[in-house]
């Protein structure tokens, strides 16, 4: 969703840019200098920094634009918003916005944006390294102390289907495509996808699981994906298919997961995310022989940081001219 200037005036001219959290907040590492790029490209365009620190932490009130550093809570936000009455853009440094949706539907005069298609290829990497992980037995094998007969499958030949339409999903169809499979991506609209060999809506996700070697999910975390795959979705699976998600954990029922796992319905399952997140210490997905988890991380702040900068900076320069920013929330559909 894009926006032109004329139909927000506050999308005019060079912004007075809060960054925050303020840098002498924020610990040694990847994010202590994170906001140098964007904070010389606002100038660069004739916009200029808003001094903070740890005393003034949302600035001195004149504030035209807010680009965060890194995810903060919500009330942060809105303290910010109180605190500089004329700002008029957000730039989120992620993509799965769930937990800010009702501020975005509440303060519909504020341009928000988020990072929703940066970060499609490392993530869309990682969703592959699940997927020839578990389709090569990687899991059992990393927990092998000696020798044992061959086994493995192949992706030249299979049926995947994608659950999304975005950028990661985009980038995943076009790595599967490496590839002889066959791909049926399964979106919120009937558009196609380009590339894919079938584009379904939604409401027919169970139609298309059962011929899936692969399923991969990479759906927004919104209250109508929320449980989207479940105890019914897992049995429709074929017993030699795997899950991927490196969406939100949230999109999977988890107790249903362990189950058909446990009763090998489905063959294995590659998790970035999880429900609850952080995963508890002896959760039994953690014993799962047949499942891999990572601990979210598909996009680490060295992969992400300079990905996030070059948006913002892009819409830095958008403001300045007027012209459409990049990853405009779409405050209707949540994300």
């Amino acid at each position: 969703m894009t926006e032109s200037a004329s139909e927000n005036p506050a999308a005019t001219g060079p912004d007075r840019v809060l960054f925050y959290p303020p840098t002498e907040v924020r610990q040694d590492g990847p994010y202590r200098e994170a906001h140098a790029g964007p904070a010389q490209a606002a100038t660069d365009v004739g916009g200029s920094v808003v001094p903070s620190d740890a005393d003034a932490p949302y600035g001195d009130g004149s504030a035209t634009a807010l680009v965060m550093v890194y995810p903060v809570p919500v009330e942060d936000v809105e303290a910010i918003l109180a605190a500089n009455p004329s700002l008029g853009w957000i730039q989120l440094p992620f993509a799965g916005i769930e937990r800010y949706v009702p501020l975005i539907r509440q303060r519909t005069d504020i341009q928000w944006t988020s990072a929703k298609g940066v970060y499609a290829p490392p993530v869309a990497e990682h969703a592959l390294a699940l997927t020839l992980a578990l389709l090569r037995d990687l899991p059992e094998r990393v927990r092998a102390t000696g020798w044992a007969p061959g086994s493995g499958t192949t992706l030249n030949g299979l049926n995947c289907v994608v659950v999304g339409g975005g950028g990661i999903a985009r980038e995943y169809l076009r790595l599967l495509k490496t590839w002889d499979t066959t791909v049926t991506m399964v979106r919120r609209t009937g558009d196609e996808v380009p590339g894919a060999d079938r584009t379904v809506t939604q409401e027919r996700l169970d139609e298309v699981l059962p011929d899936a070697d692969v399923v991969m999910i990479a759906a927004a975390a919104t209250d109508e994906t929320r449980g989207m795959i479940g105890a019914q979705q897992l049995e429709l699976m074929d017993p030699t298919a795997i899950l991927i998600n490196i969406a939100r954990g949230t999109l999977v029922d988890t107790d249903a997961l362990v189950a058909a796992l446990a009763s090998g319905s489905i063959r294995g399952a590659g998790l970035d995310v999880t429900d609850p997140e952080p995963l508890p210490d002896g959760h039994p997905l953690w014993a799962e022989p047949r499942c891999l988890i990572t601990p979210h991380t598909a996009d680490t702040p060295q992969m992400c940081i300079p990905l996030i900068n070059a948006r913002s900076e892009r819409n830095l320069a958008a403001r300045a001219e007027g012209s459409a920013l990049e990853g405009r929330v779409d405050a209707d559909a949540g994300y």
